[in-house]
């Protein structure tokens, strides 16, 4: 059996992203000061890495290897062209590593679809999952999107724009596995992101999915509108992939746009600059509640390995959190967690479908 510092071993595609070694090694370097039972696994360009030793303290190096790409998937390339084309693209290497053993997870910020398509061709999907679903804790009003401290888990965030009900079904089994493993409640509460709260609301696909889903033993109650997300009404809400990428992004904008405005209300006059200043402590905290940065790191739940997906365009502090998520996956033995949930869950519903019939 594997020992505990081989375990948190997690493969960094330090080259993925909108900023790439730039943002991924300081990253290392802060995730690395923080957990001294972890390892890293640096994949990228030979020039990337050759700044490692500037950027990571000789203290820290002792738990740092690296694997050299010789190509780097572009945000804007085809997920399919990637998959065929750079097979030693550093984002192929680092899913790689978790395949070989190398490394229990991986972290990119690299192209979403690049990552989906090969992560799902080179780790291939959990026994009893059709799809992979992206999934990330956000914040609510009881907490900051943090391991344990009360955020929504939301799934899925983009991977599935058509989904049937099997699949928003899977989703829910995953989701309430995730939620357990990171909240430490053995029941976590799932609902459906709809259009309303009563049952008859929504389509056809949503409302054969809640059936199924109460068919399972989660603890499902029901459906809960865009409203009730960032309330914390659920610990896990499931959609498909268009609705939770669409509410995602808008949530963003939002939390931008009331940056943006408070920054100017607070410069118009001297005034208020005078009052920004006093309220400066107020400010900062706040930010640190809704700043995504802070929650950043999306999982893509469903695969033999854990995946982790960062913001393209987040900052180094952002991209440890995102190495933050793997660890506490990798700690949590999710893989076999979800492999349990999966299979217990199907034999339930079998098992109750042999007895109606």
């Amino acid at each position: 059996m594997a020992t505990v510092a081989q375990q948190l071993r997690i493969a960094i595609d330090v080259d993925g992203g909108d900023h790439g070694a730039a943002v991924t090694l300081p990253a290392a370097a802060q995730f690395l000061a923080r957990r001294t039972d972890a390892h890293l696994v640096l994949v990228g360009l030979e020039a990337s890495l050759a700044n490692v030793a500037s950027i990571i303290p000789a203290e820290l190096a002792g738990r740092v290897s690296h694997v050299i790409a010789t190509e780097v998937v572009g945000m804007d390339e085809s997920p399919a062209l990637s998959l065929k084309n750079k097979k030693n693209s550093s984002l192929r290497l680092a899913l790689n590593a978790v395949k070989d053993g190398q490394a229990a997870a991986c972290v990119s910020a690299g192209n979403t679809g690049a990552l989906m398509a090969t992560a799902r061709f080179v780790l291939k999907t959990l026994p009893g999952i059709d799809r992979p679903a992206i999934a990330s804790l956000l914040p609510t009003h009881r907490g900051h999107g943090k391991e344990g401290d009360g955020g929504v888990l939301m799934l899925d965030l983009g991977a599935n724009v058509d989904c049937t009900p099997e699949h928003l079904r899977q989703f829910a089994i995953m989701g309430a596995a995730l939620s357990s493993a990171l909240t430490d409640k053995p029941r976590p509460t799932v609902a459906l992101l709809n259009i309303g709260e009563e049952e008859i609301k929504g389509n056809d696909i949503v409302k054969e999915a809640a059936e199924l889903i109460r068919a399972t033993d989660l603890n499902f109650i029901g459906n809960v509108e865009g409203t009730d997300v960032f309330r914390g009404a659920a610990d896990v809400v499931v959609c498909d992939g268009f609705v939770g990428n669409v509410a995602l992004k808008a949530s963003e904008g939002i939390v931008k746009l009331m940056a943006q405005m408070l920054r100017e209300e607070f410069s118009r006059t001297l005034l208020t600059k005078a009052v920004a200043a006093l309220a400066y402590p107020i400010l900062k905290r706040f930010k640190a509640r809704v700043d995504p940065s802070q929650h950043n790191g999306a999982t893509l739940l469903g695969l033999r390995g854990i995946v982790i997906k960062s913001h393209g365009g987040t900052d180094a502090f952002g991209f440890s959190n995102a190495i933050e998520r793997a660890y506490d996956e990798i700690r949590h033995d999710l893989i076999a967690e979800l492999t349990e949930r999966v299979a217990a869950m199907n034999t339930a519903v079998t098992t109750a479908a042999d007895s109606a019939s």
